[in-house]
């Protein structure tokens, strides 16, 4: 694996290890994921500037760093990105307590269950349960890691 810096703007190439090819941006928190799959590895990045975003997660720093996933090129930042969209969070000591968090400022607020409904919460994933998110998103399937994180009450 090759080492490298995590730059924002970078495009990076994420191999689904069954002939397909997925792409993420890397944003000032986290990373943009696209809805693209290819069997072709891209070498042109401008397709990704119109291509819907599937999910905005953070990934560990290894993954970047440590190359899990390669930096193939870099884009512009849309300007759609300028803010991302609230996570929450879930008290796992007292299961009826969420929190709204704000990638955007860092800002976490109280609130209520019927306002995280259809966000994401609030985690760092490991390279492999995106990858298997993303084979699972193409395959037409539900993702155990996903799964596991929706709000448990």
């Amino acid at each position: 694996m090759k080492k490298q810096r995590r730059t924002i703007g970078a495009i990076v190439e994420i191999d689904l290890k069954n002939s397909n090819y997925c792409y993420a941006q890397i944003l000032n928190d986290g990373l943009a994921f696209f809805d693209l799959k290819t069997k072709k590895r891209l070498i042109e990045f401008d397709v990704l500037l119109e291509c819907p975003v599937l999910f905005f997660l953070s990934v560990y720093r290894d993954v970047i760093s440590q190359g899990k996933w390669l930096k193939v090129g870099k884009l512009s930042i849309r300007k759609e990105f300028d803010v991302l969209p609230m996570k929450f969070i879930q008290d796992n000591l007292n299961p009826e307590k969420f929190e709204l968090y704000n990638p955007n400022t860092g800002n976490i607020t109280r609130t209520t269950k019927d306002k995280i409904i259809g966000l994401e919460r609030a985690a760092v994933w490991e390279a492999n349960h995106v990858e298997d998110r993303l084979r699972d998103h193409y395959e037409g399937r539900p993702n155990i890691w996903f799964e596991q994180l929706k709000p448990q009450v």
